[in-house]
């Protein structure tokens, strides 16, 4: 089959996600035709799986400009703009409307398991630019297809592939085993059969980022319930506790993120969660009566938990792109001129620059990641990070370049100052010249016993606190 010419094309976009949808908005009002291939039942089929978690930025925040004017002419009207949605409003009164205005333009039940040049293979130069991509897709019912494009946006994100326990980024010994106690999302405790699970019962909360935050204050919520009676969290961190743990408190100009470190801070003042820092766990045990025991790197042990939530961020599925020639950082799999822009371990008081096609592009041209999964392995992104990514991408496609490398975002800065510091390194006590405004909280140290008992000390109370 010969491939069509590639200005007949559309431009595939992977995954009909908020940063995938907004996308083909900004392609269609440059006029040029996108075809958005979702691997879910509906859009939004990520943002689906945690509807109960509310975002911490407001509605004015997550409405893309060009989806919005999409929108207008359905009689769609923004919520109001300074109020905080749920997972599950960002769907229902955004995502679900906005595909719908797109009709045949999106795709769902259709999983992307390849992308190529036709009729070229990863090495091969002949007259490989002036080719069509390719893309295989599997449909719900099993049917294979191929599709041919002008361009590619990876917009499929993260989500389906979550970071381990195991402290070395492979999963610990035993966490597979251990699967039908071990979930890798915020649950949602509003939920019966989810709230029954952990009522009453010791869970290890792996991370310490703002869904770990979430969960945290979720469970002490449950505990002060008269349902919750003994429950109890077991916060386990791979560092010290610092200024920067419990992120930007109330300097984070998103107030409501900000206020997610606040609540996880109290907390552990309040006794509910236990933190333990230091640990990198290196094997998921059970005990003689069917618990489960974490094991440190260096052979600790924490008592017995009977749940464990990992939260330890998300990586990028690069599977199905293996076929292009992709330019990545070695260390976070993003794009290798945006990664430094990124890096957490560079990055002082969560500022990251607005940026668009340049820092994303790559040796194949006219491919692009875009949206978290253009982040790779760094995080902290936000949907208006992607929303000026995709606006800048289509312009670039649309051969203009003066819209395509202006920068039209400000982004919030988190009020968390230093980057993430050296690996086993404590960061330096922050002071109010710093901008974070209070004195960090002391170490909360592990011991050198073999066995962590419960309750381990908690954090003193503090100001700007986080991870």
């Amino acid at each position: 089959m010969n491939a069509p010419a590639t200005t007949e094309l559309p431009v595939v976009v992977i995954g009909a996600g908020p940063v995938g949808l907004a996308a083909a908005a900004h392609l269609v009002d440059r006029g040029i035709a996108p075809l958005v291939l979702e691997a879910g039942e509906a859009a939004g089929a990520a943002v689906r799986e945690w509807a109960h978690v509310r975002l911490f930025s407001r509605w004015g925040e997550v409405v893309d400009p060009a989806a919005e004017k999409l929108l207008a002419p359905t009689g769609w009207t923004q919520p109001d703009p300074a109020t905080y949605p749920s997972g599950g409003d960002w769907v229902e009164q955004y995502l679900k409307p906005l595909a719908d205005a797109l009709g045949d333009k999106v795709r769902t039940g259709t999983r992307v398991t390849g992308v190529s040049r036709a009729g070229r293979d990863r090495i091969v130069d002949a007259d490989r630019e002036s080719q069509p991509f390719v893309i295989h897709v599997t449909t719900a019912d099993g049917r294979e297809e191929r599709l041919f494009a002008r361009a590619v946006i990876d917009a499929s994100g993260t989500w389906a592939t979550p970071g381990p326990a195991g402290g070395s980024g492979l999963p610990a010994l035993g966490e597979e085993a251990a699967s039908d106690r071990v979930t890798y999302q915020v649950p949602d405790l509003k939920d019966p059969a989810v709230r029954t699970r952990y009522a009453g019962k010791r869970t290890a909360v792996i991370g310490s980022g703002a869904s770990a935050f979430t969960a945290l204050a979720s469970l002490a919520d449950l505990a002060k319930a008269d349902d919750g009676a003994a429950t109890k969290a077991v916060w386990v961190l791979r560092r010290g506790i610092s200024g920067s743990t419990f992120g930007g408190g109330e300097a984070d100009e998103l107030p409501a993120r900000g206020a997610l470190g606040l609540a996880a801070k109290a907390a552990v003042d309040e006794g509910h969660a236990d933190a333990v820092t230091g640990f990198r766990t290196g094997a998921v045990e059970q005990d003689d009566n069917g618990r489960l025991v974490l094991v440190s790197e260096d052979g600790r042990h924490l008592d017995s938990v009977d749940e464990v939530i990992v939260l330890t961020g998300f990586r990028p599925d690069l599977s199905f792109l293996s076929e292009l020639r992709l330019g990545l950082d070695e260390r976070l799999q993003a794009p290798v001129e945006l990664a430094p822009l990124i890096d957490p371990n560079q990055h002082s008081c969560g500022t990251v620059y607005p940026h668009g096609h340049r820092e994303l592009s790559h040796p194949e041209q006219s491919v692009y990641l875009v949206g978290m999964k253009s982040y790779g392995r760094a995080p902290t992104f936000l949907a208006m990070t992607g929303y000026e990514q995709v606006r800048s991408v289509a312009a670039a496609l649309a051969g203009d370049l003066d819209a395509a490398d202006r920068v039209e975002l400000t982004l919030p800065e988190t009020g968390v100052c230093g980057g993430a510091g050296l690996f086993d390194t404590l960061e330096a006590d922050q002071t109010d010249e710093s901008g974070c405004g209070a004195p960090a909280p002391q170490l909360v140290p592990l011991g050198a016993a073999a066995t962590v008992p419960a309750p381990a000390q908690k954090a003193p109370a503090g100001g700007c606190c986080g991870s």
